[in-house]
């Protein structure tokens, strides 16, 4: 099946409706991978200045370099990877609400696929530590920081396109902000760090982190309005000159 067809036949798979019982649980969603993504970073940085694996009196340090030993890198890594999980789940939630909602865009499309790859950007930089494999390292954190926020682009353009726009007009504002502030972040992040001004570098990468954190916490606005889902599984229908095979159906309700 070709990629196009089978992202068109996902709502069979996948059906939103409204259960105001169960809305809290989609929201937690993204206070989840914000909360635990900001808490764990400063916690890994609290271990990291405790433990002596980095110096703050001549440098501050990169997130990489806090995580980059042990014992740290163990929760440096659990985080990122519960969160990567966790985003791939929220990016292809708010694909099919915006999806559901009547827009059939490329764009949409583009913003799954993208915050899949930044998903997946944030797991390489967690398991692939910088002082053991910094190319592989340095390739996922292009994925999460730069993927990222043009994942986020996508999505300020789409709350400006897509009705109904849950949370009013300050949910638009306050995520453009946000998603300008993450670019400013990336480029002084960059920029910086070729000028060697290594804390300053650092501390804008924080900030970058920080912004992402709450781009992806602020989904919990748009899923207040998602009530359950229910995944459909269809079995491949039976092959004629197979006539022993039979073909069922079950739904699985979470």
């Amino acid at each position: 099946m070709a990629p196009k067809a089978f992202l068109d036949d996902l709502p069979e798979f996948f059906t939103l409706f409204r259960s105001p019982g169960t809305m809290w649980l989609w929201v937690l969603l993204p206070v989840l991978l914000a909360a635990g993504g900001i808490i764990g970073f400063w916690v890994v940085f609290a271990m990291a200045v405790a433990n002596g694996s980095v110096n703050i009196t001549e440098a501050f340090p990169y997130i990489s370099t806090c995580g980059a030993y042990p014992p740290q890198s163990c929760l440096f890594g659990q985080v990122l990877n519960l969160g990567s999980f966790l985003g791939v789940v929220i990016c292809f939630l708010k694909y099919q609400q915006v999806r559901d909602y009547g827009c059939h865009s490329r764009l949409n499309l583009i913003g799954l696929v993208l915050g899949i790859f930044c998903a997946l950007g944030a797991s390489m930089v967690g398991n692939f530590q910088q002082s053991n494999q910094l190319e592989t390292h340095l390739f996922g954190a292009f994925l999460a920081f730069v993927v990222g926020i043009l994942y986020f682009w996508i999505q300020t353009f789409l709350t400006n396109r897509v009705k109904p726009r849950h949370g009013g007009q300050w949910i638009a504002s306050l995520r453009f902000s946000l998603s300008f502030c993450g670019s400013a972040f990336l480029i002084a992040t960059v920029s910086l760090f070729y000028l060697k001004l290594d804390s300053e570098s650092a501390y804008c990468e924080w900030a970058l982190a920080m912004d992402l954190f709450l781009l992806f916490g602020l989904f919990a606005v748009d899923f207040w309005h998602i009530g359950t889902c229910s995944v459909h599984v269809h079995h491949q229908r039976a092959d004629q000159e197979s006539p022993d095979i039979q073909a069922s159906t079950q739904t699985l309700s979470l």
